[in-house]
């Protein structure tokens, strides 16, 4: 056999390894956090497109499930096109949206009146491609539908972000369950950033990477997102005095 036919085999062959492997050459692009901290966790670096990335309140509470909302549209506004937000509940605070960098002239919304519905509004949707980003606030993500979200956002290099909002304690019951998602993510609402003045200063969350495929869980003190979706660490409360601990 011929050197380059040689060659042209070896390719073939490793193409075919890759996509069924699951890391084909379009799906090791990432979206960083910007935050080496975080970003050091993550394969690759950030969050991979081309897979399901799950994310919740760390309660039942509407409070956290906002801020796992106002988290994932952050991360959706620093895509690029439009983004599709599938869901069964039209309360959405477009200024919010637009306050963490996604304006709604961005968004495609999807409502349903059920949660099948949202899970193949999203599928369809992520098998189309194009989009910046496919959102889907979902209460439960079983594994079969969790795994046909994941093929679908592999197929096209398409993002997938899941937000897991629940209405009751009993509905969250179900979170830790086995599901496809490459990462998994929990967001709690911290005391605001202290201002040398009267007022609330910048918001902060509790990160918590619960899983992560190839990784190893952490937790992170991070502020809120900001005008572009980004979010900062946070050295103030228990991991700042960590960091004067760790210099004593």
């Amino acid at each position: 056999m011929a050197h380059g036919a040689a060659n042209l085999v070896i390719s073939e062959l490793r193409e075919r390894i890759q996509h069924l492997e699951g890391t084909s050459a379009r799906n090791k692009h990432v979206l960083p956090f910007g935050i080496p901290e975080i970003d050091d966790r993550l394969p690759g670096g950030g969050l991979a497109f081309g897979a399901l990335h799950e994310f919740a309140g760390g309660g039942a509470g509407t409070v956290d499930g906002a801020a796992a909302a106002l988290l994932v549209a952050g991360i959706a506004a620093q895509t690029k096109g439009q983004v599709v937000w599938c869901l069964t509940r039209p309360d959405l605070f477009f200024p919010a949206l637009a306050q963490v960098g996604l304006h709604p002239n961005r968004v495609i919304f999807v409502e349903s009146d059920r949660e099948e519905d949202v899970l193949a509004s999203m599928e369809e949707a992520l098998a189309y491609g194009g989009l910046g980003a496919v959102v889907g606030e979902l209460v439960r993500l079983p594994m079969t539908a969790s795994r046909r979200l994941h093929l679908a956002a592999e197929k096209t290099g398409t993002i997938g972000l899941a937000v897991r909002r629940w209405r009751r304690q009993t509905e969250a019951t179900d979170y830790g369950q086995p599901t496809a998602a490459s990462t998994r993510w929990r967001v709690s609402v911290l005391s605001s950033e202290e201002l040398p003045v009267p007022g609330v200063g910048r918001a902060r969350w509790f990160l918590e990477l619960l899983r992560v495929k190839a990784g190893e869980c952490a937790e992170f003190e991070v502020s809120a997102c900001d005008a572009t979706g980004q979010i900062a660490m946070s050295y103030s409360g228990r991991e700042q005095n960590g960091r004067t601990a760790s210099r004593a």
